[in-house]
C-alpha cells in the first residue's frame, strides 16, 4: 500500500510538473505587455453595439481605455465619474473606451442602460487585448496619447471627474481645431 501511495505521488508530481512547465510555453503566443512611454498595442475589437474599433484608428485623439466588470463593485463605483467625464471631454480630442474583460455582454448591456452610459463598451471574448495591455485585475485603466503611447496605467479604481484626473489628461490632450489654427495665424 505504501509502493502504490508514494508511486500515485509521483505520477501526480510528474503530471504538475508537466503542466506547470506548458503553460509558461503560452506566454509566446502574445506579444509583449504593454509598457508606459512605448506604443500602445493595436488592438481591434467590437462594442456591445456592433462596431469594430481599432486603436490605431484614433491616432490623433488622446484615448482612454477602461478594462472593468459588471461584477466588480470597485468598477460600478468609478462609472458614474468616467461618464461624466466622457460627456465633457471635446470628442475631437478624445476617446473613450472600456473593455468588458470576463464577463458577459448581457449583464453590460443592462447595467449601462439602468446607468446611462453612453460610451463605448467593447468585448474582449478571449481576453486578448487584457494580455496585451498586461491587466492584473480590474479596473485597470490605460491612457494613450495622440501619436498612440501608453503614458498612463492607472491600477484601481478613480474619481476620473475630479480636477486631478481632468488636470492628468490635459497633459496630452491634443491642440483643439481652434488652438492650431490660431497659433498657425500668429507665426
Amino acid at each position: 500500500m505504501k509502493y502504490a501511495s508514494a508511486f500515485l505521488s509521483a505520477v501526480l508530481l510528474v503530471l504538475i510538473t508537466m503542466l506547470v512547465a506548458g503553460c509558461g510555453q503560452e506566454k509566446e503566443k502574445y506579444p509583449a505587455k504593454a509598457t508606459v512611454n512605448s506604443l500602445a498595442p493595436d488592438i481591434t475589437l467590437t462594442d456591445i453595439q456592433g462596431q469594430r474599433w481599432r486603436l490605431a484608428d484614433l491616432r490623433g485623439k488622446l484615448v482612454f481605455i477602461n478594462f472593468w466588470a459588471t461584477w466588480c463593485p470597485p468598477c460600478q463605483e468609478e462609472l458614474p465619474s468616467m461618464e461624466a467625464l466622457h460627456r465633457g471631454m471635446d470628442r475631437g480630442r478624445f476617446q473613450m473606451l472600456t473593455i468588458l474583460s470576463n464577463d458577459n455582454p448581457e449583464l453590460a448591456r443592462m447595467l449601462a442602460g439602468k446607468m446611462g452610459l453612453t460610451f463605448p463598451i467593447l468585448t474582449d471574448p478571449e481576453a486578448r487585448a487584457a494580455k496585451q495591455f498586461g491587466i492584473t485585475g480590474v479596473p485597470e485603466t490605460f491612457i494613450i496619447d495622440s501619436q498612440g503611447i501608453l503614458r498612463e496605467k492607472i491600477i484601481g479604481p478613480r474619481n476620473w471627474n475630479s480636477q486631478a484626473a481632468w488636470q492628468m489628461l490635459a497633459k496630452y490632450l491634443p491642440p483643439s481645431a481652434d488652438a492650431a489654427a490660431h497659433s498657425k495665424t500668429t507665426r
